[in-house]
């Protein structure tokens, strides 16, 4: 049919759209069939809303090459989830393996600068083979681009990674840069250097599998969320969005929530926590009990377990719940503990979500391995987060809250705001094995060995009747109501209410420095 006429034009638009819907060449796409994975426009139909994905760039290709296939590599455009505006695109690793390129990353900066514009989230779905070796600076120079959006997003509308696939490079600093990372087991892999790489410089062989799967990056620290399949990662995704603002200029999302006479009696908390101080017992059976219901979606679950980062709702609104966890290292704050609190923190404070802290831990983790892995510095970047955040903070001590651990975890000396305690708290600077042997050690050592058993136990009694008791934290003001397990949930309530219109305002200046 001539291009000449009108039914032409159309007739070849067509043609081209239709070529546009999986460009990819032959052989790559029975290779993506053959291991049975979805193609980009299929990821993206699954994520959002049906019939809301609206493409841009569908027909972009690499510049002055006549045969270049259509897309460059990534597919781009805006919809919708549960509603709400959202960017996305996902990398296409049947077209140049999905590595970035001129038109690549003209796509993807087009959509994170509407983002931008009109505040909303940004979500990355990363199957991709790194930087396209053949298009040299200008594929590092998009990366940049790309890179240089995340700044004025960061913090404003939440930016979201799925990683479907291998992503090396440059293709794993964008995604490490949003705020959360879900991996996919069994298909994510994410590193810096490759195997082959690595094997060439160093001398080192390790298969791709055990350098960068999903489950060892998240041991690393580098991922929010390992997901069992695509399934899984999208219904994470949805149920995180659901929690949080489009902007930090927007209110967050609102659910239905029990009535105050509902939770006005949580009876079976009274008989939770055990009478032995030092029983461990896991910390998810206790939230599950305390927010408006137990749907409680947890942060980094892989990534030191001794301590919980997730969110809840109160009120119908989203918490985020930083808890300790004593079946895991007794609930210690460790160095990894600390930063993972730390990022938690800040992305609640960022988005205006308040923070409430469920407080069972006996300190900051002793021992050579931590120092040695910088505890220093670490542990206080949360206490700088902590006092950096504005957004309401409440802290709930239901047993343990030692030392330099009890003044992070919400403190009113580091700004929390209100702090409760159940009558099982036990607050002091250390706990009474610790505290025997710095004030009696000397005198213990002195005495008959038959007799050293019993006084230490005399003086722990009085240890934990008379330091550790929370009534003293109670009468100095250190705590403000003391209550039975039984009202946390309407306490809890209550304190957030009181709290919803707090506003504070740093100095001015530029911006602050965190710890090293």
């Amino acid at each position: 049919m001539s291009l000449d006429t009108t039914a032409g034009k159309l007739a070849d638009l067509r043609a081209r759209l239709e070529k546009a819907q999986d460009p990819g060449s032959e052989r790559a796409r029975a290779k993506r069939d053959e291991a049975g994975r979805t193609t980009p426009r299929q990821r993206i139909n699954r994520l959002l809303d049906p019939g809301s994905f609206v493409e841009i760039g569908a027909l972009g290709r690499t510049p002055d090459e006549p045969d270049a296939p259509y897309s460059d590599g990534v597919v781009t455009g805006y919809g919708r989830i549960d509603g709400r505006p959202v960017a996305v695109y996902a990398h296409d690793k049947t077209v140049y393996g999905g590595s970035v390129g001129v038109t690549f990353g003209r796509k993807v900066c087009e959509v994170m600068d509407m983002a931008i514009k009109i505040g909303c989230p940004v979500i990355g779905i990363q199957d991709s083979g790194g930087a396209r070796i053949q298009d040299a600076v200008t594929s590092l120079a998009m990366y940049s681009e790309i890179a240089r959006r995340q700044l004025p997003l960061s913090g404003r509308s939440p930016q979201i990674s799925i990683m479907m696939g291998k992503s090396a490079g440059g293709a794993v600093y964008a995604p490490v840069t949003t705020d959360f990372v879900i991996a996919v087991d069994g298909e994510a892999e994410m590193y810096v250097t490759g195997p082959a790489v690595i094997k060439e410089v160093t001398g080192e062989v390790i298969t791709s599998a055990d350098l960068g799967g999903a489950r060892q990056q998240e041991k690393n620290g580098n991922v929010s969320y390992v997901a069992t399949d695509e399934e899984d990662a999208f219904n994470y995704v949805h149920d995180l969005l659901a929690r949080l603002p489009l902007t930090c200029h927007d209110p967050g999302p609102e659910y239905a929530a029990p009535s105050d006479e509902e939770v006005a009696d949580a009876t079976a908390l009274d008989t939770f926590m055990p009478d032995d101080t030092n029983a461990g017992y896991d910390m998810h059976d206790l939230l599950v009990q305390l927010f408006d219901d137990s749907d409680i979606q947890e942060i980094q679950p892989g990534y030191a377990p001794n301590i919980i980062t997730a969110f809840a709702r109160v009120d119908g609104k989203s918490v985020g719940v930083v808890a300790s966890q004593p079946i895991e290292s007794a609930g210690c704050i460790d160095a990894d503990a600390a930063d993972k609190a730390a990022r938690f923190i800040r992305i609640c404070d960022a988005y205006n979500i308040p923070l409430v802290f469920i407080v069972d831990t006996p300190g900051y983790l002793p021992g050579v391995q931590q120092e040695e892995v910088g505890l220093i510095h670490r542990g206080a970047k949360l206490a700088f987060a902590l006092v950096e955040a504005t957004v309401p903070k409440v802290s709930l001590i239901v047993r343990k809250a030692y030392g330099g651990a009890y003044a992070v975890m919400g403190s009113k000396n580091l700004t929390g705001d209100i702090n409760l305690a159940w009558p099982t708290a036990q607050i002091a600077v250390m706990g009474s094995a610790a505290a025997v042997v710095m004030i009696q050690g000397k005198q213990l050592d002195a005495a008959p060995p038959e007799q050293r058993d019993y006084l230490k136990k005399i003086f722990m009694d009085f240890y934990d009747e008379n330091m550790t008791s929370p009534y003293v934290a109670a009468e100095r003001g250190y705590i403000d109501a003391m209550i039975e397990p039984n009202q946390s949930r309407i306490a809890l309530r209550q304190a957030l209410r009181q709290l919803e219109t707090k506003r504070e305002q740093d100095l001015p200046k530029k911006h602050t420095i965190s710890p090293m």
